[in-house]
């Protein structure tokens, strides 16, 4: 994601520093009810299920077909029987396929020394085939602009984290035609190179054009919009096109884009087509939060988290979508939705990455807003977690990724739990959770949030719960008592998997090797073995009693579990 001028825009994407005593921002950290009552109510379907979380994407697109990438592309596939998608910046960006932090490129267009365009889809036929190998759907994000094309070429490639970020490659094309004959062209090559594997395939039009990665006007960006869906359609007439990808949505100008780019999809002249309005198949924007990082003494260094933000950014762009009864059912797709926006900065203040706290961060979000979708009655269709890897970069650097030279972080973890869900939804309830208008308005800060999501198959009920704080500090585990209601009398087989700062967790297993800087071949594959989802303990079976059974369960701070309950059918 992104912020201001050069660093400075990345305003809410670095992790904000805060200095300050131990009593004056280390808040004593409230502790869980002495026991927290979670209900599930197998009996109470709510509504079929449909993955929200299965969306993945990153700054730099060369990375996909490194080994790594390709391994990692091979996990994504592997979360659930669901489609897992992937959005890649900088497919049309000039360049050798040289990879870089927030960097990436494909040279697919260049001029001749006449202005006659060349095309040029070897590097990106390695992208695609990477994500069709591994059976991911792409998300085409269509940009940047190549350098043959800006209106402001020099500087193109920027040097991150150096300088302005925001070159060349951020600018309008100088000729809409030759862009237009540039799209149609690099979607007929797809349609012949993959043919009938397109048809689940999504399209948007750039990325975050309320900020400087487009440096035109709002004006312009439909314009854009329109030359480029236009362009897409004639090749794919049944694609589904969306836009515009902005800035999580602050009061004035990021809200002001999405307001007057609905307008245009609605009533505006259609500057390829000459027709009214323009064809709108999603609706994307990027909601963020904005941690700090609070320093005091010793281990009272810590991170303070701000799910509100993130949440009240998301509340914002449903609002205003709801309010346009044409679109208020249009599929909303958040395509960058994080914890905060920089992933590509790394460092100790940005260390929480690697640990548990990321990934309940991500339980927590995913299920909030979901909730949000409902209470708007808008059509929520899915968030693009943004992080994938990068290479060459020290293991457990800070990065936002999901993997570290091979090896997976826990937050990957939160995922698989994730990919366990499957059938319907389940009422559930929790004496330990915070209102959804608290998180939103107030946030979590020093208090815990311990609550849960559940879902029901034939023969099995899964449920994700978690224990969350945004304040990261040492406290006393919750005592869970859970009960799953509506069940048949008979035997249930139970497992449980989990995430935190012993399980499923490669980089608590990396510190206890010293934080080597480069793990030998056997520590490598030890931090391998350590790194996929773990069961918390043997399996057990008990019998339902009056269709019920109960649960206990130890849930640490900063921590997700999935708790499966199956039973023979027969």
């Amino acid at each position: 994601m992104t912020g201001s001028i050069g660093l400075m825009r990345f305003g809410a994407t670095f992790l904000s520093l805060a200095t300050a005593t131990v009593a004056a921002t280390a808040q004593a950290v409230a502790g869980a009810p002495a026991v927290t009552t979670i209900a599930v109510h197998a009996g109470q379907s709510t509504g079929n299920y449909q993955p929200d979380w299965n969306y993945f994407g990153a700054d730099e697109p060369n990375y996909t077909y490194a080994p790594n990438g390709k391994k990692l592309l091979g996990e994504l596939h592997d979360l659930s029987a669901g489609p897992v998608y992937f959005r890649p910046h900088n497919l049309l960006t000039t360049g050798n396929g040289e990879a870089s932090l927030k960097w990436g490129s494909t040279n697919a267009y260049t001029e001749d020394a006449s202005g006659k365009p060349i095309y040029n889809w070897t590097i990106t036929d390695k992208i695609f085939d990477a994500l069709k190998d591994a059976g991911v759907r792409p998300l085409v994000e269509i940009g940047f602009m190549p350098e043959a094309l800006s209106t402001h070429p020099e500087p193109y490639r920027h040097d991150f984290p150096k300088g302005d970020v925001f070159t060349g490659w951020s600018y309008p094309p100088k000729d809409y035609d030759k862009w237009g004959a540039l799209v149609e062209a690099y979607a007929t090559h797809l349609k012949q190179r993959y043919g009938a594997a397109t048809d689940g395939w999504l399209w948007e039009v750039w990325n975050e054009p309320d900020i400087p990665y487009w440096h035109g006007t709002p004006e312009e960006y439909d314009r854009l919009y329109d030359v480029t869906t236009a362009a897409i359609r004639k090749v794919f007439p049944q694609a589904k096109v969306g836009g515009p990808g902005a800035t999580g949505i602050n009061p004035g100008k990021s809200e002001a884009f999405l307001k007057q780019f609905l307008d245009h999809c609605t009533s505006g002249k259609n500057a390829a087509t000459g027709a009214t309005g323009a064809p709108l198949d999603f609706i994307s924007y990027h909601p963020k939060g904005s941690p700090k990082y609070i320093v005091g003494q010793g281990q009272t260094d810590h991170v303070e988290m701000s799910l509100a933000t993130q949440l009240r950014a998301t509340e914002r762009g449903m609002k205003i979508i709801a309010s346009y009864p044409q679109w208020k059912s249009t599929p909303i797709i958040l395509t960058e939705t994080d914890p905060e926006g920089c992933a590509a900065c790394k460092g100790p203040q940005n260390g929480y990455r690697n640990g548990p706290l990321y990934g309940v961060s991500v339980a927590e979000a995913m299920a909030r807003i979901y909730q949000l979708g409902q209470k708007y009655g808008v059509n929520l269709q899915g968030g693009v977690t943004w992080a994938f890897e990068f290479e060459e970069q020290p293991y457990f650097a800070g990065f936002r990724d999901l993997a570290t030279n091979g090896v997976d972080k826990p937050v990957l973890n939160v995922f698989r739990m994730y990919g366990k869900l499957h059938g319907d939804w389940l009422k559930t309830e929790s004496s330990g959770a915070l209102t959804l208008e608290e998180l939103v308005t107030t946030g979590v800060g020093a208090k815990t949030d311990v609550d849960a999501i559940a879902t029901r198959s034939e023969h099995e009920v899964d449920v994700l719960l978690w224990n969350y704080s945004d304040v990261d500090l040492p406290a006393e585990a919750a005592k869970v008592q859970m009960k799953i209601d509506g069940l048949p009398n008979t035997s249930m087989h139970i497992e449980e998997f989990r995430m935190d700062d012993t399980h499923s967790n490669a980089y608590t297993v990396w510190k206890k090797m010293g934080s080597p800087p480069q793990p030998t071949a056997q520590q490598h594959a030890e931090l391998v073995k350590s790194s996929g989802l773990q069961l918390l303990g043997p399996s057990t079976s008990m019998p339902a009693k009056d269709g019920a059974v109960a649960v206990p369960i130890l849930l640490p701070r900063q921590a997700v579990e999935l708790l499966r309950i199956s039973w023979d059918t027969k």
